[in-house]
């Protein structure tokens, strides 16, 4: 079968682990030129040498340190991919924080930190690459949030969190309207629950792994290849009449949920 992302410049942020690592993956698998970003630490820099070697030699596919709640970071990925490439044609706000807390206890700073890495880090990066987008010649593209289930459902140690992802699905709504002039589609992925580093603490909880598969259709928790997909159609000519949608990816949880 074709690749269906030959000759597609891409960008992905938080890319080195869970989901955009998998994104990342198979849009290289796809035929597209990758450029990913991750956050400024030893550990990070190990994930992108891992995610480098999985890809293999010859790999289109560059790194940009940073941290996505900073404006000028989002702007920093896609000049790079830009400067190496020529465009940019897809873009992905995947990077993300989950800490669970109880609301009550809820300290301040892990408000403002989520806040700013899942939701104004987002906005700052979908803007730097819609004035790419909006830019080159021919304009268009791409861009797809990762946003979540849980922009749907409420959770009571997610208070911080579950309005960031549907700020995320928000986002996506109104550059749909902002940016169809420009030729650039915006789209929200929503994952279920996948089994990330995200939520290993939370899930290894006695009873909660049975538990939240007792609740999905299909019988399993997510794994991160499991957006990979969704991703690519997002991304590829497939979906060209597709802005503003929202996909649940979550083994059918969302209609089971009673």
């Amino acid at each position: 079968m074709a690749a269906l992302l030959t000759g597609k410049v891409t960008a992905i942020t938080g890319a080195v682990t869970g989901i955009g690592r998998a994104i990342a993956l198979e849009y290289l698998k796809q035929g597209a030129s990758v450029a990913v970003n991750y956050y400024p630490d030893a550990q990070s820099e190990s994930q992108f040498k891992e995610l480098s070697a999985s890809a293999g030699e010859g790999a289109k596919l560059i790194a940009v340190a940073g941290d996505i709640s900073k404006p000028e970071t989002g702007a920093e990925l896609v000049s790079k991919a830009v400067e190496t490439w020529g465009r940019l044609d897809v873009f992905v706000s995947n990077a993300g924080v989950c800490k669970f807390n109880d609301f009550l206890s809820l300290p301040p700073d892990l408000l403002t930190s989520t806040i700013s890495t899942n939701l104004t880090g987002a906005f700052f990066a979908v803007q730097a690459a819609a004035r790419q987008m909006s830019s080159q010649t021919p304009q268009g593209g791409s861009i797809i949030g990762v946003s979540s289930i849980s922009a749907l459902v409420g959770g009571a140690g997610q208070t911080h969190y579950t309005p960031t992802k549907a700020g995320v699905l928000s986002l996506m709504q109104s550059t749909a309207c902002a940016l169809g002039q420009y030729g650039i589609r915006c789209n929200a992925l929503l994952p279920g629950t996948i089994r990330t580093q995200l939520n290993d603490e939370d899930l290894s909880a006695e009873g909660k792994k049975a538990y939240m598969e007792g609740r999905i259709p299909l019988g399993r928790l997510g794994q991160p290849e499991d957006l990979a997909g969704p991703a690519v159609f997002l991304a590829s000519d497939m979906s060209k009449y597709m802005s503003g949608a929202q996909m649940l990816v979550d083994g059918g949880l969302f209609v089971n949920l009673q």
